[in-house]
């Protein structure tokens, strides 16, 4: 790191890191690897695309971390029904009683929270959906003319059903590149779960305490862009990302296969992005190859568009990047 004053940081995140685990842990059974992701986006500023079936404990999850975070949650329900406004807000006719006068007001919508949970975001059409993620892009909201900040840090999670497709609108490729992660929740394993039905059917109910103040958050971000990485690290990463274009010169036969279109630049910042943020919440002061591996993943598989040839042989997206890794 830069300074000592950095290296300590890296030591006071890594003990947050516990305490978070430690703490979400009383409501939360498993989902280590999910959890690490979520805080690796946070300090990141990156924001998270959540796959899974209804009954995950998707929302539990994410409300238990906007309350250890000492942060303002908004869920956002998306429906076929649902316009812009009811996000970013609306304007309202007010009248002055001293003046008589007339004049607009606005009031803000769910999106000027700090921990936005977008749930089955794909069930609300392309122009409802852009409003969110403008402001994921933005960190702003424009309404009459004038344009409202975003409080910070702003974090979304986005959840999709994969199983129900029918009445959907699937975001483009451009919108989903907008998320640094694509994370698949999984069914959990039978001890887990085991766990899970005794702690929700007892009559105790965990009390979960902030461990960390908004501001704390905020250094950690500011944090992540002052790691340093080693220059064979960034070349790994792209040249990573470049196999994924199946019109790339180095990219693999079976790239040129199974894929019609690869990842972009963004696919490559993210995975360094993400690598420091691992790196420093593992306690390290500098990430490695290991730490880009961990995270292609999360990373690829939303910025991946697969062809018949995938299709017809049963070839998943997973299955190329885990090839493509070796």
């Amino acid at each position: 790191m830069s300074t000592q004053n950095d290296a300590q940081l890296v030591k006071q995140l890594g003990q947050f890191r516990q305490d978070f685990l430690d703490e979400i842990g009383k409501v939360i059974i498993g989902q280590q690897n999910i959890l690490d992701h979520f805080l690796i986006a946070l300090i990141c500023k990156g924001h998270t695309l959540l796959v899974g079936v209804p009954g995950l404990a998707k929302t539990l999850l994410i409300k238990s971390m906007a309350e250890l975070l000492d942060l303002k949650f908004s869920r956002i329900q998306f429906t076929p029904d649902l316009m812009p406004s009811d996000i970013t807000g609306t304007e309202v006719i007010e009248e002055d009683h001293a003046t008589g006068k007339r004049g607009f007001r606005f009031f803000r919508g769910p999106v000027f929270g700090n921990i936005i949970l977008a749930d089955e975001i794909n069930r609300t059409p392309p122009k409802t959906q852009s409003a969110l993620l403008q402001a994921m892009q933005e960190h702003n909201v424009t309404a009459g003319g004038e344009t409202y900040t975003l409080d910070e840090p702003f974090f979304v999670l986005a959840t999709q059903n994969p199983i129900e497709q029918e009445g959907t609108y699937p975001l483009p490729e451009a919108q989903l590149d907008r998320f640094m992660f694509n994370i698949k929740i999984d069914y959990p394993s039978r001890d887990e779960e085991v766990a899970i039905v005794q702690t929700t059917t007892s009559g105790s109910e965990a009390a979960l305490k902030s461990i960390i103040s908004k501001d704390q958050l905020l250094t950690f971000q500011e944090l992540v862009r002052r790691v340093p990485v080693a220059e064979n690290v960034v070349e790994y990463a792209v040249d990573l990302v470049r196999k994924t274009r199946s019109k790339a010169k180095d990219s693999p036969d079976f790239i040129q296969n199974w894929i019609d279109w690869g990842a972009g630049p963004r696919a490559s910042q993210y995975l360094i992005l993400g690598a420091k943020g691992r790196a420093i919440l593992d306690g390290r002061p500098t990430p490695d190859i290991s730490d880009v591996n961990a995270l292609a993943l999360p990373v690829l598989r939303h910025r991946l568009i697969t062809n018949f040839n995938a299709e017809a042989e049963g070839v998943s997206v997973d299955d190329i990047i885990l090839k493509l890794l070796g």
